[in-house]
């Protein structure tokens, strides 16, 4: 009982992101997939259909397996904390949403296979890193060396490579990042009303 005295739940939107997506993850196992077709995936479906516009969302939530989540999952954990931190959570929150979203709609309009897990969260917050100690008339360097290793590759990756990784989803992610660091920074903090 005294370990968890010491225990603090430091990043809730980061940690509660976690045990959201890792229930997704367990619930994916015992349902032999079907919770991630129905709840954790997004991909062409009815527009009458209420779970097409929920799955808009919640597709960042599923992952196809362990290896998957728990790839994203250490980026999200390494990086997350410090960006809840920087931005708040409320104001972290609404930009995961967002590039959620975005990302979601994307994929249903153009997309042709089904789209699911939190790289493009993962893309979000590198991107949003480079801001964190950004000055006024400046770019700073690691922006673009980001922006060249991250988006350069996956469209070359998306060119090339036939394989199941959404590459759509890793630039809209970072594309969501970086304009979302641009804009907390020239307005001052005041991305959101919060």
């Amino acid at each position: 009982m005294e370990l968890v005295e010491y225990l603090q739940y430091n990043s809730v939107l980061i940690l509660t992101f976690f045990f959201l997506s890792f229930g997704a993850l367990i619930l994916k196992y015992i349902t032999f997939g079907k919770s991630n077709k129905i709840l954790f995936s997004t991909y062409r479906s009815s527009l009458l259909n209420p779970l097409t516009y929920v799955r808009l969302f919640t597709h960042i939530l599923g992952h196809s397996d362990w290896k998957h989540f728990s790839n994203n999952f250490l980026y999200i954990l390494l990086i997350g904390p410090m960006i809840e931190e920087k931005y708040g959570t409320i104001n972290l929150l609404i930009m995961t949403l967002i590039t959620a979203g975005v990302t979601g709609i994307i994929n249903h309009i153009v997309g042709r296979k089904r789209l699911l897990g939190a790289s493009g969260i993962v893309f979000m917050l590198i991107m949003m890193s480079s801001f964190v100690n950004i000055q006024v008339g400046k770019v700073p360097i690691t922006l673009i060396l980001i922006f060249v290793f991250y988006i350069v590759n996956e469209i070359i990756d998306g060119v090339l490579k036939k394989d199941d990784i959404s590459h759509t989803g890793h630039i809209i992610g970072a594309i969501c990042g970086t304009i979302f660091g641009f804009l907390y920074f020239y307005t001052g903090g005041n991305l959101f009303v919060f």
